[in-house]
């Protein structure tokens, strides 16, 4: 009796890898624009080139009464700088923008970029409005 040899088809399937590609599509676009959501503020008019925010930049905003909010959740400066830094360890890269209340206390917006600044962060901004006068 002869004996049947097998034959190995050593190809890669790409329907697992494609799937894999669409699942992570969609939960990145469903998560980013919660990491640049923030608060409704009223921020300072500065000039025609003004900063008006990144879309890749975490945010944190410091609102009119000095409380401190990463997105959309209110927090203590520390922890702001705690989940900042966590969120490096991600993407080394990462920008900061502090949207601070026009009515917002000068020294507040300042001790979160000085700490911001102190844990290694570089890239940190100030974001405004542009000045339509």
């Amino acid at each position: 009796m002869p004996r049947r040899t097998r034959r190995f088809d050593a190809g890669i399937s790409l329907t697992p890898m494609i799937d894999i590609m669409t699942t992570l599509l969609a939960v990145f676009m469903v998560t980013t624009p919660m990491m640049t959501a923030g608060i409704d503020l009223d921020l300072p008019r500065a000039g025609h080139s003004a900063m008006t925010g990144n879309d890749h930049a975490i945010q944190i905003s410091v609102d009119a009464m000095g409380r401190y909010y990463l997105a959309r959740d209110m927090m203590d400066l520390d922890s702001v700088v705690k989940r900042a830094a966590a969120m490096r360890t991600e993407n080394p890269n990462l920008a900061i923008t502090i949207s601070g209340d026009t009515h917002a206390d000068y020294g507040a917006v300042m001790r979160a970029m000085g700490r911001l600044k102190d844990a290694g962060f570089q890239k940190v901004g100030l974001r405004t409005q542009i000045d339509n006068k």
